[in-house]
């Protein structure tokens, strides 16, 4: 099973952590899974940029991103060209190293 490697985040997961997730499911779907609770305001529905992510490491190894995604990725916050939207890369076989940036866009989120 591939591992997840997760970067610390001061707020979703401060001293960083390994997960295992199946082959075939959303590194956000991954991440929820195992208590990290990363942004996803549009219910993982390719909509926004509220899950965005860094990959650090397994980049080749996700599938391809759409166009949709493409083109929402051009207005994330930290945009970087291994940027994906976690809802949208689905984990392979090939281990992953991830970074959540530090912000995201959601102007509905509360408290912030």
């Amino acid at each position: 099973m591939p591992q997840i490697v997760v970067l610390p985040h001061v707020e979703y997961c401060p001293e960083g952590t390994v997960i295992e997730a199946e082959k075939g499911v959303s590194v956000c779907d991954a991440l929820l899974s195992h208590g990290i609770e990363i942004e996803h305001a549009c219910e993982k529905s390719c909509a926004c940029t509220t899950c965005h992510v860094i990959v650090r490491e397994g980049f080749n190894s996700l599938n391809e991103a759409e166009e949709k995604e493409e083109d929402l990725l051009d207005k994330a916050w930290g945009l970087e060209p291994n940027s994906r939207l976690s809802c949208q890369a689905i984990v392979d076989q090939e281990d992953l190293t991830i970074e959540i940036p530090k912000y995201t866009i959601n102007h509905a989120k509360e408290g912030h």
